[in-house]
């Protein structure tokens, strides 16, 4: 699935193809890939809109209309496309929107988990997330603190993105092991010191996620190198950078957790 870094490099590469265009119709080619509002409404309202920005909230690529935000989660395997002229879609096409410079906007899916909503109101989809860990208001003593008021294992606590808004499974693996942090400790035992090393982690491995362009594993994704730097996430069996023990791999919370058992030791 697409993380904080994926979803950044899309709107960051999508945003010079998008603003100042107008939606001048949307095709709708699978019912379920929109969460709201109906398919009807839908289409009259996006009609005619002026795209405006491209950003993101979380995993959320968020393309603000005139008078309404269109938020995108691509989950598992979404990818966003722009093509020009009249192509025969694609298989797996799941939305198209006609831009106003006769290229189009398509929202290609595999596995049909990505959704889309357009609202008016976007604080009703988006109001319950956590932070932006790389904004100023995600400090070490509000980590410290909210670590402390939780008595929950770090990785799911991690991952739950009221918590934190946009780390996933990949990059809270690697985040945990700068951090020297075992995912199973509970997170009221974590102390300052740790804290202060996590919250270090998390900014420099988005930081550097963003710089390569993301990840391209698992799924659509084109064109990130992050992969290639991976400290322990789908390394298991190989060498811990810092210190050669073997990395390992097991289950948290049906999810594939890698940790070096030497630098990262559950007290």
């Amino acid at each position: 699935m697409p993380e904080l870094p994926e979803v950044e490099t899309f709107a960051r590469a999508l945003e010079p193809e998008l603003i100042g265009r107008t939606i001048l119709s949307a095709d709708l080619r699978w019912a379920r890939t929109l969460a709201t509002p109906s398919p009807k409404k839908f289409a009259e309202q996006i009609r005619g809109q002026k795209i405006t920005g491209v950003t993101r909230r979380a995993k959320y690529l968020i393309i603000q209309l005139e008078d309404y935000s269109l938020m995108i989660h691509l989950r598992m395997s979404g990818d966003l496309i722009i093509r020009e002229g009249k192509i025969k879609p694609e298989k797996h096409d799941r939305l198209l929107l006609h831009l106003s410079n006769q290229k189009y906007l398509a929202f290609n899916d595999t596995r049909k988990f990505g959704r889309v909503w357009l609202s008016s109101q976007p604080e009703e989809i988006l109001g319950k997330l956590g932070p932006e860990p790389l904004e100023k208001d995600f400090t070490p003593a509000w980590l410290f603190e909210n670590l402390r008021k939780r008595k929950r294992q770090l990785k799911p606590l991690l991952l739950d993105q009221t918590f934190i808004a946009g780390l996933g499974n990949i990059y809270t693996d690697e985040c945990l092991h700068i951090a020297k942090l075992h995912p199973l400790a509970l997170s009221n035992t974590v102390s300052q010191k740790q804290a202060e090393a996590l919250h270090k982690a998390i900014r420099a491995v988005l930081k550097e996620g963003i710089r390569r362009n993301g990840a391209s594993i698992d799924w659509v994704y084109r064109g990130g190198d992050f992969q290639n730097y991976f400290r322990v996430y789908g390394r298991d069996g190989e060498p811990c950078l810092v210190c050669n023990t073997p990395i390992q791999k097991f289950t948290v919370g049906q999810r594939g957790t890698h940790i070096c058992p030497a630098c990262q030791i559950l007290r």
